[in-house]
């Protein structure tokens, strides 16, 4: 497995991925702007909605692209290993192109291939959709895996609650997907799948959009069906570079640093990072990305959810000793590193 930074990880996905005729095209903001259902663009798809119900993308049917996202629906959880409210997703996009047979077999090749991330086989499972009242099993899915060599005992069914995406607010473009994961503990990786276990990583999704959930409850086939996936860029640096956190990579470190200092301390290499450092340097870098499309703090909506990460990054600061105006300090290491 090659271990290697989060700027070189999102090269080597878009070089991957524009060889097999992707255009690369830009983040969008992390204000939607197809969606009015949701505050915050919380995955890839949202800038491309109106592409994934047919609309025409002046870039073609093909795209790659490294998204900004914003979540917040978890942030009681951030400040542990693997959960932030801001995240890169890396992204390929099949417009009505090609389906569930390329788009597995590209995963299985960019995960595993040396040529690439070098990934063991053995240390990887896959989910796939295990059927319900509204959509049959992905036996599909299951059976592409095989093909690319994957044992029996790596791909588990799992029901909706685990392997079906979307839609990102109430109605809108959704289908089964296959989820990968990835073995963080000692070989050899248990033989049964257990997704409550941590030591079971994901680290991409790839989803296959058949369907359009009505404001009613059904689900109605897509005429053009879609492929979307995402990896994120701070989950898998992380695993490349055999780290036990996302906040143990070159993505954090300059802000751990700019915090030290303004702490006036020294940090023991090794040392693990307290959860309240780990808050105060994820918020920082999420409100500085908010802000640097458009929001600034408020009562209502994304300017309320901005205040929160404000107010909750200077809470946990007061608790480090910090005092006085220091946000600004973490920002400018924000800007600096993006």
């Amino acid at each position: 497995m090659k271990n290697i930074t989060s700027a070189e990880l999102r090269a080597m996905f878009l070089k991957f991925y524009q060889d097999h005729g992707h255009a690369v095209i830009a983040s969008a903001s992390v204000i939607p702007e197809n969606d009015p259902t949701v505050l915050f663009t919380t995955a890839g798809m949202h800038p491309l909605v109106p592409y994934l119900l047919g609309a025409k993308h002046p870039e073609g049917t093909r795209l790659t692209d490294v998204q900004k996202c914003i979540r917040t629906g978890d942030i009681d959880e951030v400040g542990d290993a693997s959960h932030l409210t801001f995240f890169e997703m890396l992204g390929n996009w099949s417009l009505g192109d090609y389906f569930k047979k390329e788009a597995i077999s590209w995963s299985w090749e960019f995960l595993t291939s040396e040529k690439y991330l070098g990934i063991d086989p053995d240390r990887l499972a896959f989910s796939v959709f295990a059927g319900d009242d509204d959509c049959p099993a992905d036996t599909e899915a299951h059976d592409l895996w095989r093909s690319c060599g994957v044992k029996e005992d790596h791909i588990f069914y799992l029901p909706k609650e685990n392997n079906w995406w979307g839609p990102a607010g109430q109605t809108g473009p959704c289908g089964p997907d296959t989820e990968m994961f990835y073995w963080t503990g000692p070989l050899p990786a248990p033989e049964t799948f257990d997704p409550r276990n941590k030591l079971w990583v994901e680290i991409w999704n790839d989803v296959f959009m058949q369907y359009n959930k009505t404001a009613d409850g059904k689900f109605e086939p897509l005429a053009q069906k879609n492929v979307d996936t995402g990896m994120g860029v701070e989950r898998v640096t992380a695993i490349l570079q055999g780290k036990k956190s996302c906040y143990e990579t070159e993505l954090f470190a300059p802000l751990f640093a700019e915090l030290d200092q303004l702490r006036g301390v020294a940090h023991q290499e090794g040392e693990e990072r307290s959860r309240s450092e780990r808050i105060v340097v994820e918020h920082a870098r999420a409100a500085t990305f908010i802000m640097a499309d458009g929001i600034t703090p408020g009562k209502v909506d994304q300017a309320y959810v901005l205040r929160r990460l404000i107010r909750r990054m200077i809470r946990e600061a007061r608790k480090l000793g910090v005092n006085g105006l220091f946000t600004a300090k973490l920002a400018e290491v924000v800007i600096r590193g993006y």
